[in-house]
């Protein structure tokens, strides 16, 4: 771009994010210092700008029509200078998709091409043969999401004064929220770092804002930011991390009410788009339910243009937060009641997890054994990679390939692992069970459970006297424990949500359960034991089922299920779901 260009932008861009003498230099520069004074006395600032029209003009004493429509050619002249013109997308999920240039430019770097090549649900795609979308993907649509959001907000309630730099920030924390995702997503942040180095406090969102500022260095993309783009650093940059990860200095005293630094508590609501840490209602689930239904053939009931269309700010407890129309609840419950569906029927899939399992331990055996490149020439393993974005962002999906196809001797045992895999030679599972109480699960408890499933013998089954000549051991099981919910353990998160009323879209209130069905969820949280057998030949198999249905018994927990027997639990919860939905509206 030609310098004579950059300044014009840059200086377009301090216009409209500046203070009111900003402005009146625009005015000078417009050849319009007559109306200086004017806009001085009505403290008029750049964001004020836009909402300039010919009835407001008239109202701060612009007489004449024709000095008015100077005036509004000059003001409206400088938001087109500032619409940059973006790069189209063609989405199968959001149709065409406009980003901004410096979306386009993120978008163009090895730290976010990477994610072309990370499968979004991991080892679903070994069952689900159309779960095939990566990360990129579901990157796009979620900057695009944000942008739509804030944009709409913005639309809405002008008097938010939400500022061009706002509106690209959330986009770009949109664009960015992923990085960080490792090989097969979240297998390697919750199964395989958990598991290859223990006592680690690792999650993907650290890596997320690890990678960004890998990327921004790596790029030189600060002074492009600046200088082309308006952002102000470091500002602008903590105010894109919080978003992804929240407040980045957790020590901070929470006694001041504000622990974030990229924002003031004026625009709170900001930090509610990409990552809401207040309910989970945020356009990263509105992308990926949509996206993920859309890809494994499941409907999706919940319609996240309605949240678009009835999205509000309203004051609550002195905070600003983003409201929905009371009329939406039933819609909300619908979001939440697709997220465990999804849990249900694809996530926790029983033949999904035992592969995602299998390709953990497949990747702890060869962690000692491949090395990649990093910063300064130093060599990184496939857990040790996540301390250096040079050599993370070279770790993709492509490792399962690396290791099937290795000739290495010191790769044979993970080899034979994903050759069981490919050629569907899985572990067995037994069924799955629920505890009456939520267990905390920790390594040491799964291989204790593990030891006494093998001592579970059986003495008789309905009065039969049990012979077996099968002897297992604790390395035969595989125990798998994870939880369903609506995204806040035990809580319902509708209870975190505002609503407010046709007839009063300022005043803020909750709605109770009561006040919507008497068909809802009377509890939000279930923690599932899941039981598979390494070993599969029909008789171990037998023998290994009764060793689990005997571990039940002793421990207490509910008669095991079979995959047939969950799968019509889940349609009946389905059902109840839609009765729900009816209710509501």
């Amino acid at each position: 771009m030609p310098r004579s260009r950059r300044r014009e932008r840059r200086g377009t861009r301090t216009t409209l994010d500046g203070g009111v003498e900003e402005t009146c230099r625009y005015l000078r520069a417009e050849g319009l210092q007559e109306w200086e004074n004017t806009f001085r006395e009505q403290k008029i600032t750049g964001v004020g700008l836009r909402y300039l029209d010919d009835a407001r003009l008239q109202g701060i004493g612009v007489k004449l029509l024709g000095d008015r429509l100077r005036i509004l050619h000059s003001t409206r002249k400088l938001w087109q200078i500032a619409a940059e013109p973006g790069k189209v997308f063609n989405d199968p999920i959001h149709g065409h998709v406009v980003l901004h240039p410096l979306l386009i430019r993120i978008i163009d770097t090895p730290q976010f091409q990477r994610l072309r090549n990370i499968k979004q649900l991991g080892g679903v795609y070994f069952v689900f043969p159309g779960a095939s979308h990566n990360r990129f993907e579901h990157s796009i649509g979620v900057g695009h999401l944000a942008g739509q959001l804030v944009k709409a907000l913005n639309d809405r309630q002008p008097e938010l004064l939400i500022s061009p730099r706002d509106i690209l920030c959330v986009q770009i924390a949109g664009l960015c929220h992923d990085l960080g995702h490792g090989p097969f997503s979240h297998m390697f942040d919750q199964r395989f770092i958990p598991q290859a180095r223990p006592g680690l406090n690792w999650k993907h969102e650290q890596a997320s804002l690890d990678m960004f500022d890998y990327l921004v260095e790596h790029n030189k993309l600060k002074e492009e930011m600046v200088e082309q783009h308006g952002l102000k650093l470091p500002e602008d940059l903590d105010f894109i991390k919080e978003q992804i990860a929240g407040p980045l200095d957790t020590n901070g005293a929470e006694a001041e009410g504000w622990r974030y630094k990229g924002r003031q508590g004026a625009k709170s609501f900001l930090y509610e788009i990409v990552a809401n840490k207040r309910n989970g209602i945020d356009v990263d689930k509105w992308d990926y339910f949509a996206r993920d239904c859309y890809h494994l053939g499941i409907k999706n009931n919940f319609d996240y243009q309605r949240c678009l269309m009835f999205a509000r700010v309203c004051e609550v407890d002195g905070q600003k937060q983003i409201c929905t129309r009371d009329k939406e609840v039933g819609n909300l419950y619908d979001m939440f009641h697709t997220r465990n569906c999804l849990h249900t029927r694809a996530y926790q899939h029983s033949v999904c997890n035992i592969i995602e399992i299998m390709i953990t331990e497949a990747f702890l055996k060869a962690d000692p054994h491949i090395k990649i490149k990093g910063s300064g020439g130093k060599m990184f393993t496939l857990s040790t990679a996540i301390d250096d974005m040079e050599a993370y962002t070279k770790l993709t999906d492509h490792v399962f390939e690396q290791i099937l196809h290795s000739s290495s001797e010191e790769l044979a045992e993970s080899q034979k692992i994903l050759q069981d895999i490919v050629c569907r030679r899985l572990y067995k599972c037994l069924g799955q069970t629920n505890p009456q109480e939520h267990l905390e699960v920790t390594p040491e408890a799964i291989k204790c459970w593990e030891k006494e499933l093998a001592e579970s013998t059986p003495q008789s089954v309905q009065g039969v006297p049990v012979v077996q000549d099968v002897k297992l051991q604790p390395e035969d099981f595989k125990v798998d424990v994870f939880s369903l919910n609506y995204g806040m353990k035990k809580e319902n998160p509708i209870n975190k949500v505002r609503f407010y009323c046709k007839t009063d879209p300022t005043k803020a209130f909750q709605i109770s359960d009561d006040q919507v069905s008497k068909m809802l969820p009377a509890v939000f949280d279930e923690q599932v034991i899941r039981v598979y057998c390494k070993k599969r030949d029909v008789k171990t198999v037998e023998v290994a089922k009764k060793h689990f249905a005997q571990w039940c018994k002793n421990n207490g927990f509910t008669t095991p299920t079979s995959k047939q027997q969950h799968r019509g639990r889940t349609r009946e919860l389905s059902l109840v779901c839609c009765h729900t939905a009816a209710f509501v509206f």
